[in-house]
């Protein structure tokens, strides 16, 4: 303790001058630093009160003052001379490795011929730089390697180190690996489920197929996957199961590089917890057995995850069909037993308030009224609740086209309805979308030419539901404009109104005609939405056309001007599956058409028309499709009709492999000027992968002059066609060729369309 107190007093620093503070200010620091270490190493004082022993100092203070020599600048005066600067130091050592070489130089013409050196008797030649020689270890100094200058980089040549296991080239350190599964088919038996093709489908071993980049990556699989088929197995009733995971490495086969590695998921099962009880807590319902008669569950099966959660959503989903709107399906508890593998199950339920349908509220951005949705719900104020009518008015929201998002749901009132029940409001929150709509298609055939259309459509112009659409047709045979206002869902639910003003202008080779048409439809039609499986539409049009007609007796085509007044009628039968790419189902259309010219005498005739198609899937990519259909006009002499009344045959719609138009009878220019009645047959097989779909078909068909189809002369035409499957429909491409064929009949049809030929 006096030694370190002694030694501490004995630092002093000198004050430096005005020209030495730079130069000083790191002795400072460092004098500073050391007293700094001196204090934090000295010892503690002792506590007051202490009773210390009495310790003789190992040497005085005296002493030891007399044995420090005096130090000062009076008997060193280098103690006072200024520090030099860095660029007086190095100028100061130039000058003197200079005259230390110049010595060594005499000193080498003196020693001329003498002996050279020698370490440990072994001679050292002298360098030519007169640099030392160091010897290093055992090694003779004398070795020339030493000395020898280094070879250029271009000629260094390193010999790569050999590996014990050496890597082929390419190799790209990805490991492979086996996964091995132990002891599930104990657990597949007894619960009739194949665990092995589930724990399959959501492994993420199985999911690597056999490679990772590392073994840390094929632990960690391995590890998620014994997880994973511990919630397999928990959630088939295994609940005490144990799940083992390991790696182990094979031996090192002859010419493998690596040790095969394999997953192991070691299972144990054990017993399988069934149902000894079932409770249902909940108040009684109407009728008394709601809640027991629709759950699926019963006692002495298997406690599995799916078929609980089945039977409470089955709960969930009836009782708001049976009246309860506001029911809820509480939290289940099983308590099970280890010692009998019983699971005693209770599930809580509040049943809610039974109720009625009340009155029909709205709100948010309203593209219609209250009033407009109780038009289009299937229920009616005091009929008992029943969701699945909520999920129909809903849908039918959405069908009308005029909303971003709309939703449906009750609102409880507290109104007593009678019977222990209440009135709910239904509360419908709107979003009106954008009611406009611009659409475009188009479409070839041969004969037909190129055809455009496009329509502009204001969907709720005259609300509620008023459309105005304006139509256009640009194509090389047809051109024309339109107008169409419709009011869906006028008066009641599904019925359309239509008012429909156009003017088109054809040229075929039947005909050319410059026609001007108004009329008026109701109409009860299925929609891309909502399909039906009846549907019916009447209505009233007047045309005004004129056209050219091949005139017999005079040898030549001339014009004639027509005013017609018809009626329409047409009813209809659905059974198919979709309605733009039926695969299984038949439809029936009827349509008859009362009318007469009213140019001079009135001369009433009737158009009647049927279409029968049929579906059936050979198998879940095949399907055969089949069509008939049958026309008759009676009444009036094909010459006394207008040539655009009359029946065609011929095209895309129709019999492929033919012009638009082109069967049935002809003038002496072999152009066609229809009939009054006609049979058409196709029958085509679709095969269907992914979005795509190869079609083969056979079409047949006549046009006669008689008021009734013969069947005979048929005319055949046979081809292939191409599909592509969009959201809103297949897209068609189909080329036919006529069987047969007579002079002036094209080899090859084509026709581009959308939507299935029928």
């Amino acid at each position: 303790m006096l030694i370190g107190a002694a030694a501490s007093s004995a630092w002093t620093v000198a004050q430096p001058a005005a020209g030495q503070q730079g130069e000083a200010v790191a002795s400072e620091a460092v004098a500073a630093e050391r007293s700094s270490e001196d204090r934090i190493a000295s010892p503690s004082p002792p506590p007051p009160g202490a009773a210390l022993p009495d310790v003789e100092p190992i040497i005085g203070d005296d002493e030891f003052e007399k044995a420090i020599p005096p130090i000062s600048a009076e008997d060193d005066p280098e103690l006072d001379r200024p520090l030099e600067s860095i660029a007086e130091f190095e100028r100061r050592q130039t000058v003197e490795a200079a005259k230390r070489a110049a010595e060594g130089e005499a000193d080498a013409e003196t020693a001329e011929g003498a002996a050279p050196p020698a370490v440990d008797d072994i001679p050292v030649p002298a360098l030519a730089d007169s640099d030392a020689v160091e010897a290093i270890g055992d090694a003779p100094i004398s070795d020339r390697e030493l000395a020898a200058p280094l070879p250029s980089l271009d000629n260094f040549d390193v010999e790569p180190v050999e590996f014990a296991e050496a890597e082929e080239e390419g190799d790209n350190r990805e490991l492979a690996y086996q996964v091995q599964v132990n002891g599930l088919e104990a657990a597949d038996d007894s619960s009739g489920v194949d665990l092995a093709d589930l724990f399959g489908d959501l492994s993420a071993l199985y999911d690597g197929d056999g490679k990772a980049d590392n073994a840390a990556m094929i632990r960690a699989r391995l590890s998620a996957d014994g997880e994973l088929m511990q919630r397999i197995l928990a959630s088939e009733g295994y609940y005490d199961a144990i799940v083992d995971t390991r790696i182990e490495r094979g031996p090192r086969e002859e010419g493998q590089g690596r040790r095969p590695i394999t997953a192991i998921i070691d299972v144990t099962p054990g017993q399988r917890y069934t149902l000894s009880d079932i409770v249902i807590d909940a108040a009684p319902t109407v009728p008394p057995g709601l809640i027991a008669d629709n759950f699926l569950l019963s006692v002495g099966e298997p406690i599995v995850a799916q078929r609980i959660q089945g039977a409470e959503a089955a709960i969930a989903l009836k009782l708001p069909e049976e009246g309860y709107p506001f029911a809820e399906v509480g939290q289940r508890d099983i308590l099970l037993d280890p010692a009998t593998g019983d699971g005693v199950y209770t599930l809580p339920i509040d049943i809610g308030k039974r109720s009625r349908f009340g009155g029909i509220e709205t709100r948010g951005d309203l593209a219609f009224d209250a009033d407009h949705v109780a038009v289009l719900a299937r229920f009616k104020r005091g009929d008992l609740y029943d969701s699945r009518k909520v999920d129909d008015l809903r849908q039918a929201l959405v069908a009308t086209g005029l909303f971003s998002t709309v939703a449906a749901e009750p609102q409880a009132t507290g109104e007593s309805a009678g019977d222990d029940t209440e009135y709910v409001t239904m509360l419908v929150t709107q979003q009106a979308g954008p009611p406009r709509t611009i659409a475009a298609s188009a479409g070839y055939g041969t004969g037909e030419g190129l055809r455009l259309e496009g329509s502009w459509t204001h969907r709720n112009m005259f609300p509620p539901e008023g459309a105005l659409t304006f139509r256009g047709v640009l194509g090389t045979q047809e051109q024309g404009v339109g107008a169409t206002l419709r009011r869906s869902n006028a008066g009641r639910r599904d019925r359309t109104f239509e008012l429909v003003a156009e003017a088109t202008r054809s040229n075929y080779d039947a005909f050319e005609a410059l026609t001007g048409r108004v009329g008026a439809r109701i109409s009860y039609d299925s929609t891309p939405i909502w399909q039906k499986k009846f549907t019916y539409a009447y209505g009233v049009e007047l045309i005004a056309t004129r056209e050219d007609d091949y005139d017999f007796a005079a040898g030549e085509r001339s014009f004639d001007f027509y005013t017609i007044l018809g009626l329409s009628g047409q009813v209809g039968m659905d059974r198919t599956d979709s309605l733009l790419d039926p695969t299984r189902g038949f439809r029936i259309t009827s349509l008859i058409q009362p009318e007469g010219s009213l140019a001079g005498r009135f001369s009433p005739y009737a158009r009647l028309r049927t279409d029968i198609s049929g579906y059936y899937p050979v198998t879940d990519n095949i399907v055969l499709a089949g069509r008939l259909r049958l026309g008759s006009i009676l009444g009036a002499a094909r010459e006394r009709l207008a040539p655009s009344r009359r029946f065609y045959a011929g095209g895309g719609g129709s019999v492929r492999g033919f012009g638009y138009q082109e069967l049935g009878p002809k003038d002496p220019n072999n152009d066609p000027i229809g009939g009054r009645s006609l049979n058409e047959v196709a029958v085509e097989a679709r095969y269907r992968f992914g979005n795509f779909g190869v079609v083969g078909f056979v079409d047949a068909g006549q046009v006669y002059r008689s008021s009734a189809p013969t069947f005979q002369d048929l005319r055949f035409g046979a081809g292939i066609g191409a599909r592509y499957y969009t959201n809103f429909g297949p897209m068609r491409f189909d080329i036919a060729t006529p069987i047969a064929r007579k002079p002036g009949e094209a080899r090859v049809s084509v026709y581009v369309s959308i939507g299935q030929a029928f």
